[in-house]
């Protein structure tokens, strides 16, 4: 019996079926649609595919252009854009059922030592002074169900809430949080692979940020709350399977949309990307 971290490692060996074509296994997650950061992470692997090594992903920039199925396997067609000295593009388009569901572009870059800066991390408490988000909540088992039914990437990815949300009773409060998370144990030091199960998580309850000052959480049956374009840069190596801290707020929210932004840092402090997405979250009633 694979373990959750085998078996989210597993969707990222994608088949390549003919030449820029391959196809990627479904997660069923229990959400109702296709979780986004699958496609993400499976996009930039495709793109990886067709680069040469000594190119590394810095940047993704994708739209989610209609849910994708959990039952249904995902195929990316990658389109080489260009291939130059020092950078190459590629871009994707992914289907299901001959329909597309996501598109998006990517740029990689060969090694490069240039002027550097950054601003300092937050200052948190470090990951092991922290519960998980299950036994925080502890206290009520309904919920916890909901929860680990819903967002069942828990089983792979540990994290660890500095901040913690109950959705059972969203408060107003101010657009940010943090936690801590970090696969399982990794099979690969492969750091292609590393970037891109990176973009899997870079989608973890990002837009839900945007919900917070309004009083309002996903769980809700009368919110539509969905990604609807997503932007990651990759400014350092790093393993998914140590600790990471993911720092969210959301600058702004209208017109039935909502901007989130992130900061990934690992736990020296060293920004190992950046992140950017807006969604649809729509009060239905």
């Amino acid at each position: 019996m694979s373990t959750p971290a085998e078996q989210l490692f597993s969707i990222f060996a994608l088949e390549e079926v003919e030449a820029n074509v391959f196809i990627g296994q479904s997660q069923d997650l229990r959400l109702p649609q296709l979780f986004g950061g699958q496609v993400l992470g499976q996009a930039a692997m495709a793109m990886t595919r067709t680069v040469s090594p000594e190119k590394r992903l810095h940047s993704l920039h994708g739209y989610f252009v209609r849910p994708g199925r959990t039952n249904a396997p995902v195929m990316y067609e990658v389109d080489q854009v260009q291939d130059g000295r020092g950078f190459s593009r590629r871009r994707v388009t992914a289907r299901q059922d001959s329909k597309i569901i996501f598109i998006g572009d990517a740029s990689f870059q060969i090694a490069e030592i240039g002027l550097h800066h950054q601003l300092p991390s937050p200052v948190v408490p470090f990951p092991e002074t922290l519960p998980t988000e299950l036994e925080l909540l502890q206290g009520d088992d309904s919920l916890v169900a909901a929860i680990r039914s819903r967002y069942e990437v828990a089983e792979a990815i540990e994290i660890r809430p500095v901040d913690l949300i109950d959705p059972s009773n969203p408060l107003k409060r101010k657009p940010c949080k943090r936690f801590w998370f970090r696969v399982g144990n990794v099979p690969t030091r492969d750091t292609d692979v590393h970037r891109s199960m990176l973009a899997y998580a870079s989608d973890i309850a990002l837009l839900i940020t945007s919900l917070l000052p309004h009083g309002v959480s996903d769980m809700q049956p009368d919110m539509r709350v969905a990604s609807l374009d997503h932007a990651l840069w990759f400014h350092a190596d790093c393993f998914v399977d140590e600790w990471l801290l993911y720092s969210m707020d959301s600058p702004w929210s209208g017109a039935g949309r909502g901007l989130s932004r992130g900061s990934i840092h690992d736990r020296s402090g060293k920004l190992i990307a950046s992140v950017m997405q807006e969604g649809l979250i729509r009060k239905t009633a």
